[in-house]
């Protein structure tokens, strides 16, 4: 029954996406917008600067009591950063990943950025390339630093678009291993759980065993989990979902 109520509150979840406007709290947000124009208006003029009604841009919901953060890309991309600063690759190639970071990493390393969407921005040290991580368009045993961040569980869920595929995750994960030159690094992370499971068309989430066991031709290096708002060090079945995140080496 309780896993049946989970379900319902996840659909339910989904429809918020399609269903975001709250009449009554933008009534409320939109007094307090006018409020604070009154009172700024009120006050002594800066000549160096022009108001008016002509110039209103309601921005109604960042009055918030902490900054927003998603723990989870704040954690994940922060440690891959960390990681690409340590070793210092003289190029980096990821798969996916969140395109803001690669493109703040690309000033620093460059990188070429692999996906299936391209990107309209164009940036000094960042390349794009058009692909698929199931058939990346890279040698064998080619490229020295490879990531892919919180991409492989959606592959052939049909979420993004891509063919439905139970093996999406597993194929993906044998084409980064085989772009990556021996003694080169990977850097990876997935939701984790107590078990393999499905969560359609969200994503998958893996336990540590199955990953570890996956990537079968390298070392693990290091492995860090997010359960929550916390970064820690040890994987835990007992805490359920959370997000694995991966360093590994090719052999």
């Amino acid at each position: 029954m309780k896993l049946i109520i989970i379900s319902i509150y996840r659909i339910y979840l989904s429809c918020l996406s399609y269903i975001k406007f709250r009449p009554d709290k933008w009534i409320y947000e939109f007094i307090r917008f006018v409020k604070d124009y009154v009172l700024y208006k009120q006050q002594k003029n800066n000549p160096n600067f022009k108001t008016s009604f002509n110039y209103w841009y309601p921005c109604l919901s960042d009055r918030t009591s902490v900054t927003p953060l998603d723990p989870v890309y704040f954690f994940q991309d922060s440690w891959a950063a960390s990681k690409i600063f340590e070793y210092k690759p003289s190029k980096h190639v990821d798969i996916g990943s969140a395109a803001k970071t690669i493109g703040i990493l690309s000033q620093f390393v460059p990188i070429i950025m692999v996906d299936i969407r391209p990107i309209e921005l164009k940036m000094k040290g960042l390349d794009f390339k058009e692909g698929t991580i199931l058939d990346l368009p890279f040698e064998t045993s080619s490229q020295e630093s490879v990531s892919s961040l919180c991409v492989i569980e959606h592959i052939g869920l049909g979420r993004y678009g891509d063919p439905i595929d139970p093996w999406g995750s597993e194929k993906a994960i044998a084409e980064l291993q085989r772009i990556t030159k021996s003694n080169g690094v990977i850097l990876f992370s997935v939701p984790i759980d107590n078990k393999c499971k499905v969560y359609f068309n969200a994503h998958r989430a893996f336990t540590k065993e199955y990953v570890i066991s996956l990537f079968h031709e390298c070392n693990l290096i290091e492995d860090k989990y997010i359960y929550g708002k916390h970064l820690v060090d040890n994987y835990d079945p007992e805490k359920g979902f959370g997000v694995g995140l991966y360093k590994f080496i090719k052999k």
